[in-house]
């Protein structure tokens, strides 16, 4: 295949994100396909996959907003801060009622300084955070500062198990597991996340999504022209700026934020960014 283009993945459980593009690398008749954004064998939904060219669009599309589903259970922790880890302690929720809950949850949405989970996949020293914890180390990650825009708790259950359903969209980098266990923390019972559905990543949502099976019964790609449309900004250039483009040079252009620049023809050719009062080259898709 030659095409280049964005494939929106609906992930099944169970399944690795490298998985998933070890599937679609057969489906394509490509080895060039990456994805924009790890999805926890547990969890399910929205995976952003690039093939051929647009593989060099993810790096960029990772710094779009998400959105979840979660399930959320409170009275235990584990060490996974999700139902995969060992359960490390266990507490009552007999006194904590739904408007606690509700209250609680609302805390965290905003501007916040979060601590990943220790089996994410951030580097320490080189290595992964998960494998250290796997190979019996301690690891204590630093904060990192992250944005909930919206943090909705769709249904709350009072039982001996009190779980909560929420919906969440963030920024990139927030990690729903990490809610769950500071959720459960600031209720004093402990908490861990049971189920995670990734809905959407960016414009890209469980609509566009399509099953592997499915992608299997008929493969098809989101033109990378159509998707950079979808993703950024866009500005068609004439004739004489798409030739400064093709050779990477700046544009007299006022730009707002990082954006898709087209030939009169619509063919896709670069991302540019505002910088020293003129719009830059971040990267070239031509040629």
């Amino acid at each position: 295949m030659s095409e280049s283009g964005l494939v929106v993945v609906d992930k099944s459980g169970g399944m690795t994100s490298h998985d998933v593009v070890s599937r679609v690398r057969r489906l394509a008749g490509t080895r060039k396909v990456g994805h924009a954004g790890t999805l926890d064998p547990m969890a399910t939904g929205v995976l952003v996959l690039g093939v051929n060219r647009a593989t060099r669009l993810l790096g960029h599309l990772m710094l779009t907003d998400k959105a979840y589903d979660a399930t959320i259970r409170l009275g235990v922790a584990t060490t996974t801060d999700d139902a995969e880890g060992e359960v490390v302690a266990t507490a009552t929720t007999d006194g904590v009622d739904e408007a606690t809950i509700r209250a609680a949850a609302a805390e965290f949405v905003g501007d916040l300084l979060q601590v990943p989970t220790a089996v994410s996949a951030i580097k320490v020293d080189g290595k992964r955070a998960y494998q250290r914890v796997r190979d019996g180390e301690e690891v204590e990650l630093t904060a990192r500062p992250v944005t909930v825009h919206e943090l909705e708790v769709t249904d709350v259950r009072l039982s001996d198990s009190t779980e909560l359903d929420v919906s969440v969209r963030c920024t990139s980098g927030t990690y729903i597991r990490a809610i769950a266990r500071d959720l459960g923390a600031r209720l004093g019972v402990g908490g861990h996340l049971t189920a995670l559905r990734r809905t959407a990543v960016g414009p890209y949502d469980l609509a566009s999504a399509r099953t592997l099976d499915e992608l299997g019964d008929g493969f098809a790609l989101l033109p990378i022209a159509a998707a950079a449309r979808a993703a950024f900004p866009a500005v068609d250039l004439d004739d004489q700026q798409a030739g400064d483009v093709r050779v990477g040079r700046a544009l007299d252009l006022e730009l707002a934020a990082l954006t898709a620049v087209f030939a009169p023809d619509g063919e896709f050719l670069a991302l540019y960014e505002p910088r020293d009062g003129r719009a830059r080259a971040v990267a070239v898709f031509t040629g």
